[in-house]
């Protein structure tokens, strides 16, 4: 261990919340492998990663550069994740793609080492019904952007040890974040309520009952939210956002069902921060 947090980490899929994860690790002492399905996402992962950590140098003057990047490794063999501690998948939010990821993962890590998923909605006592050690298996449920964002959402299912849990516990705050500890439920605690609002913010935007930017500014300035619900769905991805709402709308019913507008702009490709367009336009470096 390193610092209490674990000494060597596996991240599978290195997008926008496997690159986060695999940062926030790095910052941490850890020793961190990401893998992705084939070599040019691999490489994208480590340049997305690198750029991560080009800023956290940029804002720190003590953290070391060559370090951080040292104690990276991006590739495609998902062998390198058999000397890891953790390994966090962090695949999207597709509950076959899910499946089959910790299986691979699975095979590949050693038995006593902890595996956990990163899904924000799917039921981790559902997938760890394909797991071989459910015992060690949970939910670690990361917030985008992960470098910004002080919570982690340990999802205990039923079947996870309580020793994985509070292991859990510790490698969240050596990140430097908040831990929570919920029972394995649809939508957890976070997604339920979040999605929730982000929802209603969107049908109220389709009914015309406010602009986008008025609509977050009630939130922000009358709630004291951080950040609009709609601003919120643009940074974590519509796709994403209906993925979620589509599985929370199975377990719960009508009202998490997708409002037309959230299927529209996904369906026409507009998918927030990372297309360039959402609810918002974004003509930052995505």
């Amino acid at each position: 261990m390193t610092g209490n947090a674990p000494a060597r980490v596996g991240v599978l899929g290195g997008g926008r919340m496997g690159a986060g994860i695999a940062h926030a690790f790095l910052l941490s002492g850890s020793w961190v492998t990401v893998v992705e399905r084939d070599d040019d996402s691999a490489d994208a992962a480590a340049q997305r990663i690198g750029g991560s950590i080009r800023r956290s140098v940029e804002r720190d003057d003590p953290l070391d550069r060559g370090d951080l990047q040292a104690r990276l490794s991006a590739g495609t063999d998902i062998a390198a994740f058999a000397d890891c501690d953790l390994v966090v998948e962090a695949v999207p939010e597709d509950r076959a793609l899910k499946e089959r990821s910790l299986a691979r993962a699975e095979e590949a890590m050693p038995a006593t080492s902890v595996l956990a998923s990163n899904t924000s909605s799917i039921s981790i006592d559902d997938l760890a019904a394909q797991r071989r050690r459910p015992g060690r298996f949970l939910g670690l449920h990361f917030f985008n952007p992960v470098p910004a964002s002080a919570l982690v959402e340990i999802v205990r299912g039923a079947a996870t040890d309580g020793a994985v849990v509070d292991e859990a516990r510790v490698w969240v705050e050596a990140l430097g974040k908040t831990p929570i500890v919920v029972r394995d439920s649809p939508g957890f605690a976070s997604s339920r309520l979040g999605v929730m609002l982000g929802l209603e913010a969107i049908r109220m935007l389709e009914d015309g009952v406010a602009s986008a930017a008025d609509i977050d500014a009630a939130m922000t300035l009358g709630y004291r939210h951080p950040m609009g619900p709609l601003r919120t769905t643009d940074i974590v991805g519509l796709d994403v956002r209906l993925g979620i709402a589509e599985e929370l709308e199975r377990a719960y019913g009508e009202r998490f069902a997708p409002p037309a507008l959230l299927r529209r702009l996904v369906a026409e490709g507009h998918l927030g921060r990372k297309s360039g367009r959402g609810f918002y336009e974004w003509n930052e470096e995505r």
